[in-house]
C-alpha cells in the first residue's frame, strides 16, 4: 500500500524529537512519498493539483507536534486548500474514500493533563474531534492515532537521551502500524 507522510512544523529545524521522528520515518519506509509542507511552501500558496495528486497514496499520515490544541496553521491551509467541495467531499467529492489516516504527532506535555479533571480539562480524544470530523468528511477511515508526549519544545541535555529514544519508538510504532493495515 502507497504511503503518504505530511509534516508540518514551523520551526522545525529547532526541533529535537521531531526531527528524529521524521528521520527515523524516512529510514524505515524509504519507498514512501514524504511531504515537508513548511519546506514545500514556505511562502505560500500551496500547490492544489500537486497537493491532491499526493493524496492517491492508501494511507495517509499527518505528523506534527500539536499546537493550541490542534495542527500547525500551514497544516490548517493544507487541508483547507486541498481538500475541497468536488474533490474531498460534496456529491462528487469522493476521491478520499477509503483511504486510512493517521495521526502521528507530539505534545510538550504529560499524557495526564489531557484528563478532564486536570490542566488541559479535555481528553486527546475531545481535541482530536474535529479532526475526526473532517476525516469522516471526507469518507477516509480514521485509524489510532500516535501520540508521544512530554516531548517538550525545549529540552536540556539530561532529557535529551531519553527524548531521542522515545521519538525513535514512536517512529517505530507508527511503522509497525503501517505494516499491519
Amino acid at each position: 500500500m502507497k504511503t503518504l507522510f505530511v509534516l508540518s512544523h514551523p520551526t522545525f529545524d529547532e526541533s529535537f524529537a521531531n526531527k528524529i521522528i521524521w528521520q527515523e520515518l524516512h529510514e524505515r519506509m524509504p519507498e514512501a512519498e514524504f511531504v515537508h509542507l513548511d519546506a514545500a511552501y514556505p511562502h505560500l500558496p500551496i500547490d492544489v493539483s500537486k497537493e491532491q495528486a499526493r493524496l492517491a497514496a492508501d494511507i495517509i499520515v499527518m505528523q506534527f507536534p500539536m499546537f493550541w490544541y490542534s495542527v500547525p496553521g500551514l497544516m490548517k491551509r493544507w487541508i483547507d486548500d486541498v481538500f475541497v467541495h468536488g474533490f474531498a467531499h460534496g456529491s462528487k467529492g469522493n476521491k478520499l474514500h477509503g483511504k486510512k489516516l493517521i495521526l502521528s504527532f507530539t505534545t510538550g506535555g504529560a499524557a495526564e493533563l489531557y484528563e478532564r479533571d486536570n490542566y488541559m480539562e479535555h481528553t486527546m480524544e475531545e481535541f482530536l474531534y474535529p479532526l475526526r470530523r473532517w476525516a469522516k468528511q471526507c469518507g477516509m477511515e480514521w485509524q489510532p492515532y500516535v501520540h508521544t508526549d512530554s516531548l517538550p519544545y525545549i529540552a536540556t541535555e539530561e532529557m535529551r537521551e531519553e527524548m531521542a529514544e522515545r521519538a525513535k519508538a514512536h517512529a517505530e510504532k507508527l511503522a509497525a502500524q503501517i505494516a499491519a493495515l
